[in-house]
C-alpha cells in the first residue's frame, strides 16, 4: 500500500514568542496508506483538531513535513494548497454543515461544480452516492427535512463528491445517539471500503475505533 498522507516530524506551538506559548504537537509522525482506515483517539486538548487541520492543509506546522500522495505541501502556495484541498481531500465534521437552502442532492452537486465538473455528471454522481447510503428517496429534501443520521450521511456523500484520495473526519458520529451512530458508522466504513481511499477518523468512541484498521493515540504532542 502506498502512503496517501505523510506527517513527518510535525511540531506546532500556539502563542509562540508570547508570554505563555502553548505547545500542542511535538515531533509527531504519522502515515496513512491507501485503503487504510485509521482511528485517531485523543483526550480533549491533546491536539487532535490541530493535527487534522495540518493534515487537511488548513493550518501549517512550525516544523516538519506534510505530504499528500507523495507531494510535499510545505513549499506550496495558497492556490496549490486550495486546489489540493478541493481535489485530494474530503472533510467530515461532527455537525453536518449542510447548506440549508439546498436539497440533499444539491449539497453534493455544488462542490463538484466548484471543481469544474459538468452539471449533468455532478448530478449523476450525487444520485449514485445517495443511492449507496440509502437516501435516493430523500434527494430532493432540504436538510431541515432530514433526520440527524440522514443529514450526516449526506455530509459523507458531499465529502466524497470529488473522489478524494484522503478522508479526514472529526468525530463524525459524535452528534448522534448510539444506535444511529452505529448505523451511520457502518455506512461510512462501507463507502470508504468501496472507494479504497485513505481515512483518518478522530473519535472518542473506543468501540468504533476498534473496528478500524489501526488505532493511533495522541498524547503529549505525539502519536503512538
Amino acid at each position: 500500500m502506498s502512503d496517501v498522507l505523510v506527517l513527518d516530524g510535525i511540531s506546532k506551538t500556539y502563542g509562540k514568542g508570547g508570554p505563555a506559548p502553548v505547545p500542542v504537537l511535538s515531533d509527531l509522525s504519522l502515515r496513512v496508506a491507501r485503503g487504510e482506515v485509521v482511528a485517531l483517539v485523543a483526550p480533549s486538548g491533546a491536539g487532535k483538531s490541530t493535527l487534522l487541520h495540518i493534515a487537511g492543509l488548513l493550518d501549517t506546522p512550525d516544523a516538519g513535513r506534510v505530504a499528500i500522495n507523495g507531494r510535499d505541501m510545505g513549499g506550496q502556495g495558497d492556490r496549490a494548497r486550495t486546489e489540493a484541498r478541493r481535489e485530494e481531500l474530503g472533510f467530515i465534521y461532527q455537525f453536518h454543515h449542510l447548506l440549508p437552502e439546498f436539497t440533499a442532492a444539491e449539497n453534493i452537486v455544488l462542490p463538484q461544480l466548484a471543481n469544474g465538473v459538468a452539471d449533468a455528471a455532478a448530478r449523476a454522481r450525487a444520485g449514485d452516492l445517495l443511492g449507496r447510503v440509502g437516501l435516493s428517496h430523500r434527494a430532493d429534501h432540504r436538510p431541515a427535512q432530514l433526520s440527524g443520521g440522514e443529514q450526516q450521511r449526506v455530509a459523507f456523500c458531499r465529502a466524497l463528491a470529488n473522489q478524494p484520495s484522503l478522508l479526514l473526519a472529526d468525530e463524525p458520529t459524535g452528534n448522534l445517539d448510539p444506535a444511529t451512530s452505529d448505523k451511520v458508522f457502518d455506512v461510512l466504513m462501507a463507502l470508504v471500503r468501496e472507494t479504497g481511499l485513505a481515512a483518518l477518523i478522530a473519535t472518542h468512541n473506543l468501540e468504533l475505533a476498534g473496528r478500524m484498521d489501526r488505532v493511533v493515540r495522541l498524547g503529549e504532542g505525539r502519536a503512538a
